[in-house]
């Protein structure tokens, strides 16, 4: 280091009264105060506060960092392409989760309720053929007819050959069809309304209350169960204790014991011809 440059500032100061006391040399204290008052007035000047904000220390970082350095590579851009679309298929899935979720039994049943009261108040002029032909498809799409048909046959199902099979599932629809065109024939004011809906381990029940034209109400459930992504109705509770696959089974049972399965399908294609004044398509 030069004397010069030694001399400069507080540094300078310090040489000089280092450099004096090696030499053996005595600064008196004038002199030791005239040193650093020349150290002061040489020294450079300190501004309030040399210290960056981080933004703008970060921003004159990025500043000395050539652009393309800076430009996302390839792979980063793919990721963040990969991210959002994952993203999107997300929202989608929920968005299709929530709309099955929302299409539950109680849509099922509101809609063969719908067609019911439509029938009803065309009733007169629509007759029974007419009732009939209006509800038998609302009735095959509403109801799970192969699983009614099986339990209200009981353990005779499983002996039955595909064919014989097919024939008990369209006569029973047929009846089923029958009964609710005969029972649904007018309006005169009647509700039928969806109460509530609660998971059951077997399916879904749902609660309905129908009243009739002179207020008295009937509480009617609806067991059901998906098929297809579906809900059909698998079993019908009046009064929440009357199942009608059970009172259908104790029905079957005597003309299947005394007349067997071709009896029984006999006997369900009279039934419904009686109540709709139809005839039975031979296939």
């Amino acid at each position: 280091m030069s004397r010069a440059n030694a001399e400069e500032g507080i540094g300078g100061a310090i040489w000089t009264i280092g450099k004096t006391a090696s030499c053996g040399i005595a600064m008196s204290r004038p002199q030791l105060s005239y040193v650093l008052k020349l150290a002061a007035l040489h020294a450079p000047k300190r501004t309030k506060d040399r210290r960056q904000p981080r933004s703008a220390m970060i921003k004159s970082n990025l500043s000395k960092i050539p652009a393309a350095s800076r430009r996302p590579t390839a792979a980063k851009r793919f990721g963040r392409k990969v991210v959002g679309f994952a993203a999107m298929l997300a929202l989608a899935s929920v968005a299709s989760y929530g709309s099955a979720m929302a299409a539950g039994g109680s849509d099922t049943v509101q809609t063969l309720y719908a067609n019911l009261l439509g029938t009803m108040k065309n009733g007169s002029t629509l007759g029974e053929s007419g009732r009939f032909a209006q509800l038998a498809p609302v009735i095959r799409r509403s109801f799970d007819l192969p699983v009614m048909a099986r339990l209200s046959v009981g353990p005779a199902w499983a002996g039955l050959g595909a064919a014989q099979q097919q024939q008990v599932m369209d006569s029973y629809g047929r009846y089923i069809s029958a009964i609710y065109a005969e029972r649904f024939d007018s309006y005169e004011g009647q509700k039928l309304e969806v109460t509530s809906e609660r998971p059951t381990p077997s399916g879904v029940i749902v609660s309905s209350r129908i009243v009739k034209a002179n207020g008295e109400p009937v509480e009617i459930d609806y067991l059901m169960r998906q098929d297809g992504g579906s809900w059909q109705i698998a079993d019908i509770y009046v009064d929440g204790t009357i199942s009608e696959v059970a009172t259908r089974r104790s029905e079957f049972a005597a003309i299947l014991r005394n007349q067997g399965i071709d009896g029984l399908i006999e006997a369900l294609n009279r039934k419904a011809d009686m109540l709709t004044r139809t005839t039975a398509r031979a296939d």
